[in-house]
């Protein structure tokens, strides 16, 4: 009994400790995450004016709005960039890779979570630890390769990239979700008849498909603006970013239009604004889920 009386208090001694130090750091870091939101939405919005305005204007007014309205910057910046051929390129590579990734990490996720055997958490570690693994590190080996197999300047090599780098992520979040569906559904589905790729397909993955726009959303916003496997894998064809950096690169030599190149990365930031904007709740709600399991 007296065993049971000391360790009885534990508990509330430590909720009682956690809800002191969150009394504590919550007002200090809240301020903070404003003052960061706040920063990002302005420095967002200026480039946003800032694209429409004259380059003389943007140098002598920054913060002022645009006297007029200069929508032919945008034009411009497609023309001289050749956005064309790199918003194209990225698209397929953003939607491929995405695709892919959730195509082999979601059945892998699975079938480790549910089934998983004696080695299943050997194999789960080696999938996470592709987390640790410095992207820098892969690029000379992944260039003579891809060279001796003819991938080099291919946008199939750069998702076979994409599709490897981000797997482990992919894995470790899907994994956590699939844990998080209760064993009793599946056993149902199974006693009704239900086979496992039928389980998997109709029940299991419509569970966990806010961790599927979390992974599709979080990959498509990295490989958007990929710009280190793409500089060193695409030598003549260009990606969104690899455009405006050659853009930029061409104003040294043609007088720096710096409107211009403001209209050409809100090219790039508003497909992402847009996607965040239609999929924000859900990726929030499939992220806070997913580490809180």
């Amino acid at each position: 009994m007296s065993a049971i009386d000391a360790s009885t208090p534990r508990p509330v001694v430590r909720s009682r400790a956690a809800r002191a130090r969150a009394a504590v750091v919550r007002p200090l870091l809240l301020p903070f995450a404003w003052s960061l939101a706040a920063f990002d939405v302005f420095v967002i919005s200026w480039m946003f004016l800032g694209s429409f305005k004259t380059t003389r204007e943007l140098l002598l007014e920054p913060f002022g709005l645009p006297r007029e309205w200069m929508f032919v910057n945008y034009a411009e910046a497609w023309r001289a960039a050749h956005l064309g051929d790199g918003v194209l390129n990225s698209v397929i590579l953003v939607l491929a890779s995405g695709v892919l990734i959730l195509v082999i990490a979601a059945p892998a996720a699975y079938a480790l979570s549910r089934f998983g055997g004696r080695g299943s958490g050997a194999l789960s570690v080696l999938f996470i630890l592709g987390l640790g693994v410095p992207v820098q590190t892969m690029v000379l080996p992944l260039y003579v390769m891809f060279r001796q197999v003819g991938l080099i300047d291919s946008i199939l090599g750069l998702v076979i990239i994409n599709v490897g780098v981000g797997i482990p992520y992919a894995f470790f979040l899907l994994t956590a979700f699939f844990r998080s569906i209760p064993h009793e559904i599946e056993e149902s589905a199974a006693i009704d008849g239900a086979s496992t790729s039928y389980t998997f397909w109709r029940i299991s993955l419509p569970l966990v498909r806010s961790g599927l726009i979390t992974v599709f959303v979080l990959q498509a916003i990295g490989h958007w603006g990929e710009t280190f496997f793409a500089l060193v894998m695409l030598p003549t064809q260009e990606t969104v970013s690899l455009s405006l950096l050659n853009f930029m690169q061409s104003m040294q030599a043609s007088g720096a239009r710096y409107s211009v190149l403001f209209a050409g990365l809100s090219i790039v930031v508003i497909p992402l604004l847009v996607l965040y904007i239609w999929l924000g709740s859900r990726m929030i709600e499939g992220i806070a889920q997913g580490y809180s399991k």
